[in-house]
C-alpha cells in the first residue's frame, strides 16, 4: 500500500479578512517565504489557493512563479465571490456580507470562474487543476462548471460541517451542510456532489474528526432540537488555532488509523503574519505557530508523502485505472 499523502491547502488571500472589509491588503505575502522554507525542509509542497487579490500583488506572483517552477508547490484557484471581477452588486453591501459565490445567479457565476481562471492561468503560466470555493460553499453547478474548464481537484467540502448557520447573502440560507458527506476522497456524481460517481472531478474533503464519541454527539443534537435550536457536531480540523499541536497529531492519527489515504492541512495565507488574522496577532502568536507546526510536520514526517493536490489526483488516477 502506497504511504499516505499529506497535502497542504493555504487560502491565499488578503489580510485579515474577518475584520477588513472595505480597504482590503496583501502584506501577508511577505510572511509566506519562512512557511515555504518550512515544507521544503521537510519535503512537503503546499498549494497556494489563491484569489483575486494576491494574484494582483507582484511579491507573490513572484515567490509562487519561484515554488511552482521548482516543483516545490502549486497555484490553484480560490474565489471570494464579493469582489472578484466581474462586478455584480448582489445584496447592496457585499463587502460587508460576503456572498456565497452559490447565491449569484449562474451567469455571474460563470463570469467570475471564467475570469479568475483566466487570470491564475495567464499570471502563472500554468494550467489551473486545484480549486476550492470561498467560504466553503459549494453546488452541483460549481462542479459543472470546474469540469466544463479542465478542473481535476475540488477540496471545498468539510465533513461534519454544516454552515447554514454562517450567512451570506440576508436573503439567503447560509452555506452548504456537509455533515453527511464522505470524509474521503472521490470523483464526484455531477447530479449529487455528496456521493461518488463517474466524472473527472476528483473532491478532496478537508480532513476533520469529530471531537466528541458519537454517542454524546446524539445526545447533544436532540436535546439542541429539543430547545428548538440547530448544531453540528463538535469537529475538530487538521489546523492550527494556537497551541494546539497535540490535537492536529490526534486528527491525523485518527484519519489516518481509519484508512484514508491521505490527510489535509488548511490555513489562511494571512495567518502567517502578525495581526493578520484574529487568531495570531503579535510575534509571539506567530512563534507559537511555527513551534506547533514543527511539531506536527515532525509527527508526519516519517507517515507520510508531501504532495500537491494535482499530484494526489494522479495518484487516484492510476489507483482507480481511470484514463485522464
Amino acid at each position: 500500500m502506497a504511504t499516505p499523502a499529506f497535502i497542504i491547502t493555504i487560502d491565499t488571500e488578503g489580510d485579515n479578512l474577518w475584520e477588513n472589509h472595505r480597504h482590503i491588503t496583501t502584506e501577508n505575502a511577505h510572511y509566506l517565504p519562512r512557511f515555504q522554507a518550512l515544507c521544503e525542509r521537510y519535503r512537503f509542497k503546499p498549494v497556494y489557493l489563491t484569489n483575486y487579490e494576491m494574484a494582483m500583488d507582484d511579491v507573490f506572483v513572484e515567490f509562487a512563479r519561484d515554488a511552482v517552477a521548482r516543483g516545490n508547490g502549486e497555484v490553484g484557484m480560490h474565489l471570494h465571490a464579493w469582489n472578484s471581477p466581474p462586478a455584480h452588486d448582489l445584496t447592496g453591501d457585499d463587502g460587508r456580507h460576503k456572498p456565497y459565490l452559490i447565491e449569484y445567479p449562474a451567469a455571474v457565476m460563470r463570469e467570475k470562474i471564467l475570469f479568475m481562471t483566466q487570470l491564475l492561468e495567464d499570471t502563472f503560466q500554468t494550467k489551473m487543476l486545484s480549486h476550492r470555493a470561498g467560504r466553503w460553499a459549494f453546488d452541483e453547478r460549481y462542479a459543472a462548471m470546474l469540469l466544463e474548464l479542465g478542473y481535476q481537484v475540488d477540496c471545498s467540502v468539510t465533513p461534519r460541517v454544516d454552515w447554514r448557520r454562517s450567512p451570506g447573502a440576508p436573503v439567503g440560507t447560509g452555506g452548504s451542510n456537509y455533515r453527511h458527506f464522505p470524509d474521503r476522497a472521490y470523483f464526484i456524481d455531477p447530479d449529487n456532489i455528496a456521493r461518488p460517481g463517474a466524472s473527472r472531478l476528483l473532491e478532496v474533503p478537508m480532513t476533520t474528526r469529530d471531537k466528541h464519541a458519537p454517542w454524546v454527539n446524539a445526545v447533544s443534537q436532540m436535546y439542541d432540537r429539543l430547545r428548538g435550536k440547530r448544531r453540528g457536531s463538535s469537529v475538530q480540523w487538521l489546523r492550527p488555532a494556537g497551541g494546539n499541536a497535540a490535537q492536529m497529531c490526534r486528527v491525523a492519527a485518527q484519519s489516518l488509523a481509519a484508512g484514508n489515504d491521505y490527510v489535509e492541512f488548511m490555513l489562511h495565507s494571512s495567518e502567517f503574519m502578525p495581526g493578520g488574522s484574529p487568531t495570531f496577532r503579535d510575534k509571539a502568536a506567530i512563534e507559537g505557530l511555527y513551534r506547533d507546526l514543527e511539531q506536527l510536520f515532525d509527527w508526519l514526517q516519517d507517515r507520510v508523502t508531501g504532495m500537491t493536490l494535482a499530484q494526489y489526483y494522479q495518484r487516484c488516477l492510476g489507483q482507480s485505472g481511470a484514463s485522464a
